[in-house]
């Protein structure tokens, strides 16, 4: 069994090419890059990707994700309905890492229509970097935790 964080990685058909190229730049840092997402440019649903992507790490089957859309937000919409999941959508560093920092997410959402794929590597480096740091942090995730009901 390898010791390698897996990274679950899905995409509607606005970002396929993103989406490989942050698979390549993972797999190039010793991530194992689990790409279960769409290869073929016509219309596909973002909700049923960012379920998808969000079942794996819910299950515990992958450690974090990826995760694309045009704009970033619908895809995180539908990943978040999914129990146990926190996501956030990203379009610089800074935010990249608090998510992990304060809020403890587990997946990344990032808009291949806003930000630039230089500009995406860099956002995956600051998420999959940053390590939760628990303490007061602690009590806040388990309050939103507690609104699954």
């Amino acid at each position: 069994m390898s010791d390698k964080k897996r990274i679950v990685l899905s995409s509607d058909h606005a970002a396929i090419d993103m989406r490989q190229a942050i698979a390549k730049h993972i797999e190039a840092q010793g991530y194992e890059a689990v790409d279960i997402g769409p290869t073929s440019p016509e219309s596909t649903h973002y909700p049923a990707h960012g379920a998808a992507a969000a079942e794996k790490v819910a299950s515990g089957d992958c450690d974090l994700g990826i995760i694309l859309c045009g704009t970033g937000q619908g895809i995180m919409m539908a990943a978040n309905k999914v129990k146990g999941i926190r996501c956030g959508v990203c379009s610089e560093t800074f935010s990249a890492a608090m998510i992990r920092q304060h809020n403890n997410a587990n997946i990344l959402s990032i808009g291949a229509r806003v930000v630039g794929e230089g500009l995406a590597l860099e956002i995956v480096d600051a998420f999959l970097g940053a390590e939760f740091e628990g303490g007061r942090h602690g009590t806040r995730v388990e309050m939103i935790d507690a609104l699954e009901g």
